[in-house]
């Protein structure tokens, strides 16, 4: 019953303290059966063939759905346990087959194609023209076509990829936490700030120790690989992390993701094959801007051409300071932070610490919505009384110029234990206008700083700044949505190389003085930050900007030519192909037991299988997009109306190419990426 089962009902938000893990199984198989049913009678012989009763009946049964595993997916990430572990696995293979089940539905596909046939097609909205054409790729890309046995294998394989993804994350996670070194010598923290060894008290305080308790979170090992003066606290804390999950390591072979990523490479290439495709990186772009493997490969070689030069001068002047200043003989990996960091102070007299008490999260916080209002005049206002799955969760209400409320964001800002790393933004709810109904888009905003220590607030290094604004972006585009139609509206649809436009799009802001000055104020006097240090922000905005570059573009290559260049006979091969790369573009080397792929989990367990180098085709974009705001001042609100109009309010109602030419009157201009990275 609905009312026995919070998962089941239809409330405006999620009762998050309600749900258990005992809900799950029952409202997934509750949900599916109406569902079927539902389609059923969608596909009747006599049954209506227009576009409310073909489209909107199947929006209507996916939101339903949508409602009830948003929440739970969420706390698999935010709240992980073991009792939600054994239901999540289960429903996410039911999930999967279901989806497959209703793309291989020819009844479903034909009725689609009929609306697709019909005279009148032409005349419709272009939103409902886009989701037919969306919803007739989708089919082909589910295998609709296929005929027996390789239609039923290529739902095994769609089952199979799910599960195996889930336990990828899962490994890394439980590797992430395995690890710890309880330091009682605070000798041995030398070179760490205040700030960081403030968290580094906190987690030995959380585990009931004295002292300080080092580990695999992302504050944790970035405190340590900055600032240890002890090289071999850096090596150690380097080892762990990069052997996560891996043959490799303090665990070796005890959440080993070797056989996984086999697997998944395996069952990838073996569906794309099936669908017609001749490797996974080519069926990737079915749903991208670029057009073909030869583009992206061409782009990212490119790229690397101009970068490559560039870092291999930044890290010859790193291993002259570090040999000189540090009287580090030979610079290794778990060294390259620690000199950087050092020599970024030399150079800019800059030092991260400095900076942070100018970034209490609470005033970068109030700052970001205080510009988010002044280029699209909309406010967010905190709710007190909402549920939430935890006491650090705040919920905001997103209002516009006239106070009227059209969507709502939770936002978990620190990290913790069954917290997955990273930042991310998630959809909870979307926008639907479903007749006289409204559903209101609700994003989940979440990230993993450093928590408020001993009376400070938690502050931020600027990185952390960017990142908060980037995960921002991709929520204002769920939240300003104004397309009502799910599965093309906010963020769902977007050509996955466009949809980190308006996420990167939203970092720029970080580096304006003028935008800076709405939050960064000293935590304790309230003084802007002083005009001396923000000069030497932007003298070192691009310190070491080759190096990041290679970096990204080592990320993007090996992604893509795994997918790209796969042999069912050799294999994945993934630390042959990891190698191939570096020697392409790598400048630095790292041992050979570094095992990086193994917890490389954008690509093995989250959406950007073949697309990650869409994080720098989007960064082409956005830099371009940017540009149009600092030719009318930058926070512009007139500027801020138009790409909130052309580009975040019609999400995949139109190709993104054609909304960014809507905003900026021409295509992309490919040195906008370099430009963006001193580069040009």
């Amino acid at each position: 019953m609905s009312h026995d089962n919070p998962l089941l009902a239809d409330d405006t938000l999620p009762a998050f303290s309600q749900i258990l893990p005992e809900h799950v199984a029952p409202a997934i198989d509750a949900i599916l059966a109406d569902y079927r049913a539902g389609i059923d009678a969608l596909v009747a012989p006599g049954a209506p063939r227009d576009f409310a009763t073909v489209m909107l009946t199947q929006e209507r049964l996916e939101q339903r759905l949508a409602r009830a595993w948003a929440p739970v997916s969420h706390l698999h990430s935010v709240a992980d346990s073991e009792a939600l572990r054994a239901v999540y696995g289960p429903a996410e293979e039911q999930l999967t087959e279901h989806a497959i089940e209703l793309g291989q539905n020819r009844e479903l596909y034909a009725a689609v194609q009929a609306l697709a046939d019909a005279p009148d097609f032409a005349m419709l909205p272009r939103p409902e023209r886009a989701l037919v054409e969306h919803a007739l790729r989708d089919f082909r890309l589910s295998g609709v076509a296929l005929d027996e046995p390789a239609r039923s294998r290529f739902r095994e394989i769609g089952v199979e990829l799910s599960k195996l993804s889930t336990e990828f994350s899962n490994a890394v996670l439980d590797a992430s936490e395995a690890w710890h070194e309880h330091v009682t010598d605070e000798r041995d923290l030398a070179g760490i700030p205040d700030s960081g060894r403030a968290v580094l008290r906190q987690y030995a305080a959380d585990q009931g120790l004295d002292g300080y308790l080092v580990t695999l979170k992302q504050p944790s090992v970035q405190a340590v690989l900055t600032y240890a003066d002890n090289r071999g606290l850096r090596e150690r804390v380097y080892w762990a992390y990069q052997t996560r999950a891996s043959d490799q390591g303090p665990n070796a072979g005890k959440f080993d993701n070797s056989a996984r990523i086999e697997r998944i490479m395996a069952l990838r290439h073996e569906a794309a094959q099936l669908l017609g495709f001749a490797n996974a990186a080519e069926e990737s772009l079915a749903t991208k801007m670029a057009v073909s493997p030869t583009e992206v490969m061409e782009f990212l070689h490119d790229l690397a051409a101009r970068a490559k030069p560039v870092a291999q001068r930044e890290l010859a002047t790193l291993r002259e300071f570090a040999h000189a200043e540090l009287k580090l003989d030979n610079l290794e990996p778990w060294d390259v932070a620690y000199a950087s960091e050092k020599l970024r102070q030399r150079e800019y007299a800059l030092d991260e610490e400095q900076l942070k008490p100018y970034f209490p999260l609470p005033a970068v916080i109030d700052g970001l919505f205080g510009l988010t209002t002044q280029l699209y005049g909309i406010t967010l206002a905190p709710r007190d009384g909402v549920d939430v799955w935890h006491p650090q969760v705040r919920y905001y209400d997103v209002r516009d110029a006239d106070g009227r409320v059209f969507a709502g964001a939770y936002v978990d800002l620190y990290a913790r234990n069954g917290k997955r790393g990273g930042a991310w933004m998630d959809v909870c709810r979307a926008r639907f206008d479903d007749g006289g109904q409204r559903q209101l888009p609700v994003a989940f905003l979440t990230c993993n700083f450093a928590p408020p220590t001993e009376g400070k607030p938690a502050l931020l290094t600027h990185d952390d700044v960017l990142t908060l604004f980037h995960e921002f972006g991709h929520g204002l585009h769920h939240l300003l949505t104004e397309i009502a139609l799910p599965s093309i509206g906010g963020i769902d649809g977007v050509e996955w190389d466009a949809v980190e436009l308006p996420s990167q799009f939203m970092e720029n802001f970080g580096w304006n003085r003028e935008a800076l000055d709405l939050f960064a104020k000293h935590w304790q006097t309230g003084e802007r930050l002083p005009d001396a240090l923000f000069e030497r922000m932007l003298a070192a905005r691009h310190f070491h900007a080759g190096l990041f570059l290679v970096r990204q573009l080592e990320f993007a290559l090996f992604d893509f030519l795994l997918h790209l260049e796969y042999d069912p006979a050799q294999g994945a091969r993934p630390l042959a192909v990891l190698e191939q790369v570096r020697k392409q573009v790598a400048v630095m080397h790292p041992p050979a037991w570094q095992r990086f792929p193994h917890g490389f989990s954008h690509i093995f367990a989250g959406g950007y299988a073949a697309g990650y180098y869409s994080y720098l085709w989007a960064e082409l974009l956005s830099a371009d997009a940017f540009g149009e705001f600092e030719e009318h001042g930058v926070i512009d609100r007139a500027t801020g109306e138009r790409f909130r109009r052309e580009f975040l309010a019609v999400g995949a109602s139109r190709p993104a190419l054609e909304s960014f030419i809507a905003f900026r009157g021409r295509k992309p201009d490919p040195e906008a990426l370099l430009r963006s990275h001193g580069l040009a």
